[in-house]
């Protein structure tokens, strides 16, 4: 919690370091603490009658309401939420519909982009936001400005935040997009200290005893914060940031090898936001040091697979001084010691020591750990996912936004017009003037008004159903399994789709990881799935019908993709041929994965396919062994 006080501080002293995603398992107060920051933010000067919150002097030339300013006024920073619920109209804002019916007019009503502007954006569990709210919020806050083109609506107004999110990574990792626009990073957990959470509860006991009186307590504390942030904010510009300190940064960030050089810049804006913070005039190492740990741990990751966080020692390393830069070194070394300066007249050619040593071989040097090597189980064409197919699910559906299949979505292409609902949130202006004129009317009535139907895609729950008995066993079959099912997994990340895993061996089959969007929780679990005994592949399917029955219950719209990944074999149980019938009947999407190798084969996997009315793929053409051998033979 240090840490994240420590963030949510620094930006409000800085707010162009560009926010906090704050991680950490639930019931942990994050929400709570993020909503405290809004009443020690400073108060505003804005512009009467300005719905943006432009700044006296420094007017947004492209502001709306720029005929309509008055004299400045004060107001508080506002704190605005966008709730994972919302729409694209409530986050950009949209046509004011009474004004354009009533009076002809073309007026904009400001979401909340515009509400956030000059303030905090708070979203709680960001990473369930559908996509295409994350690329509205992802264009804002690159560009500082939102840009609305939609329903004969052109308008253009400043959107600079400071983006908050908080999220449960069991629930699902973010895009590595929006990741990078978060400039800070906190890990938050729970206290194991008994007396911490004691004094937890007491606090909140007390506090629903009395609010009023409990704010009342710490309200001379929150004025001191606030006074301190205000007197930070005022030394900001007069901290000296040395060459030193930069040649520092760039040393970690360069070690760390993260993607762009947003990482450098906002460790150099929290190092000297850190300095203000302290009330020094220049930055110095322990800075940076503090700085690298709260701006890097969420750029280092190159997939959802890998664990969030920094090396330690890596860092130390990369901390240490730097080199210092020598001028003459076009000149050569001053010095005729061994590998520098002239050769001695003397010397016997090919006896000095840079040719002289041939007897013992140069050594490469050793990576630091976690420099600029794989990590394990991560090398090359070995145990890393490749990018897989795409399968979809037949037909058109109404579900979730995302990247798989098509469907009916709120964003997307517009390929014909409806009656709308009740809540009307967007105008088909051709079909809505057409009805009127098919009415005979010269004036648009309620009546009249057509909403439009777009089609985009959805995402999906894939279901994985693994076939882990002794017939799957061999080493090198896991692997490739193992290697499929990773890439299937990666694929489902970037699709946005719920996942889920079951694997069946022995006896029984085992829900070894209950749909969620957590794809790294799946790699994890696959990691370490138990292996060996016989083969009951019908228990595999029943307990897939059991858990698509479960999640229909849960979320009728998200339709499902089933993924069977095995040889067809059946040596447990009964015959798998009743319980695949009744799975296609239902109408579930399905995929078989043949796993079946060696020269005999038996193609149970391809009947087992028939049988579930799936689609049938050869384990060789979604792993990584089959297309590292795609690419030799090509």
């Amino acid at each position: 919690m240090a840490d994240l006080r420590l963030a949510l501080l620094l930006n409000a002293v800085s707010p162009a370091i560009g926010g906090v995603l704050v991680r950490g398992e639930k019931g942990t107060a994050k929400s709570t603490m993020v909503r405290a920051l809004a009443r020690l933010l400073p108060e505003l000067d804005v512009l009467g009658g300005c719905r943006f919150s432009c700044a006296p002097g420094r007017e947004y030339q492209h502001c709306p309401d720029a005929a309509s300013h008055g004299a400045t006024s004060s107001a508080p920073a506002r704190l605005v939420e966008l709730p994972v619920g919302a729409t694209e109209d409530r986050l950009l804002g949209s046509l004011d519909l009474e004004q354009a019916l009533t009076a002809g007019r073309t007026k904009y009503t400001p979401g909340l982009l515009a509400a956030a502007h000059r303030g905090a954006l708070y979203v709680d569990e960001v990473n369930l936001l559908p996509d295409h709210l994350v690329d509205a919020l992802l264009d804002a806050a690159a560009m500082g400005e939102a840009h609305v083109e939609r329903d004969g609506v052109s308008v253009r107004h400043a959107a600079r935040f400071l983006l908050v999110g908080t999220m449960n990574p069991e629930e699902g990792e973010l895009r590595p997009q929006l990741l990078d626009r978060f400039g800070l990073t906190v890990e938050v957990r729970a206290p194991r200290e008994a007396t911490e959470r004691v004094e937890v509860v007491r606090r909140r006991l007390a506090y629903e005893a009395a609010p009023a009186d409990f704010a009342g307590q710490w309200a001379e504390a929150d004025a001191a914060l606030a006074t301190q942030i205000a007197a930070a904010r005022e030394r900001l510009a007069g901290v000296r940031l040395p060459d030193a300190e930069l040649l520092r940064i760039a040393q970690v960030c360069a070690a760390f090898d993260v993607d762009g050089l947003r990482a450098d810049l906002v460790v150099a804006r929290t190092a000297i936001a850190l300095a203000a913070w302290e009330g020094l005039e220049e930055v110095t190492a322990d800075h940076v040091r503090a700085a690298a740990r709260l701006a890097l741990p969420h750029r280092r990751r190159r997939d959802p697979f890998d664990a969030p966080g920094l090396d330690e020692e890596t860092l130390e390393d990369a901390l240490q001084d730097p080199p210092p830069s020598t001028e003459d070194e076009e000149d050569g070394p001053d010095d005729d010691g061994p590998g520098g300066g002239a050769p001695d007249p003397g010397e016997p050619e090919g006896s000095r020591s840079d040719q002289g040593d041939q007897g013992s071989q140069a050594q490469p040097q050793q990576a630091p750990a976690g420099q600029g090597q794989a990590p394990e189980g991560k090398q090359h064409g070995e145990g890393k996912p490749y990018k897989a197919r795409l399968f979809s699910v037949p037909g058109t559906g109404q579900g979730a936004a995302g990247r798989r299949s098509p469907a009916y979505t709120r964003n997307g292409r517009v390929v014909g017009a409806r009656r709308p609902d009740p809540s009307l949130t967007g105008l088909h202006l051709v079909a809505t003037v057409r009805a009127a004129a098919q009415r005979g009317s010269s004036s648009v009535g309620t009546q009249d008004l057509r909403a439009p139907v777009r089609k985009g895609r959805e995402a999906n729950l894939v279901l994985f159903v693994v076939d882990a008995s002794g017939s799957m066993a061999a080493r090198q079959r896991l692997r490739a399994v193992t290697d499929a099912v990773l890439s299937l997994l990666m694929d489902a990340y970037q699709r946005r789709d719920k996942i889920g895993l079951i694997t069946f061996r022995g006896a029984e089959a085992e829900l070894v990881l209950p749909p969620t969007s957590s794809v790294e929780a799946g790699a994890a679990r696959l990691k370490h799935v138990r292996t060996g005994g016989r083969t009951p592949l019908d228990a595999g399917l029943r307990r897939a019908e059991e858990t698509l029955r479960v999640e229909r219950l849960k979320d009728p719209s998200r339709r499902p993709l089933l993924v069977v990944v095995t040889d067809g074999r059946s040596t447990s149980g009964p015959a798998p041929a009743a319980t695949a019938a009744r799975l296609a009947a239902s109408g579930v999407a399905s995929i078989v994965v043949d796993c079946e190798q060696g020269h005999v084969r038996l193609g149970m996997a391809a009947g087992l396919a028939v049988q579930l009315r799936a689609e049938h793929v050869v384990l060789s053409d979604i792993s990584a062994a089959g297309l590292r051998g795609a690419a030799l033979a090509a």
